[in-house]
């Protein structure tokens, strides 16, 4: 379905404890939006929706609704440094918007 890199396990980890939620799961969503780019939700949720896939990752457990499964399909989610901000990166070929980065 989808894979998290260890440092954004780590920040998910630290975020659920600095916000009191160490026992709620991160739920992702992917929307399409008009220009056919994908926009992405984050947040900290413990409702289990009917078709929620559940995916945990070195102990942290990500849930992401049906609708947003086929868009989640094979992305990654990184937490990096751009531009000399820490930021939650979605690495995406389901996205057509996205540029791949050769390096």
């Amino acid at each position: 379905m989808m894979t998290v890199t260890p440092a954004a396990v780590e920040q998910i980890s630290a975020a659920r404890k600095q916000s009191n939620c160490e026992s709620m799961p991160l739920r992702i969503a992917v929307q399409a939006k008009t220009d056919g780019s994908l926009h992405y939700v984050m947040g900290f949720d413990d409702d289990k929706k009917p078709g929620d896939f559940v995916l945990e990752a070195e102990g942290v457990n990500l849930v992401v609704d049906q609708a947003s499964q086929p868009l989640a399909n094979g992305m990654s989610l990184d937490f990096v440094e751009l531009e000399g901000t820490m930021e939650f990166i979605f690495i995406n070929p389901n996205d057509p918007k996205q540029t791949p980065v050769n390096g």
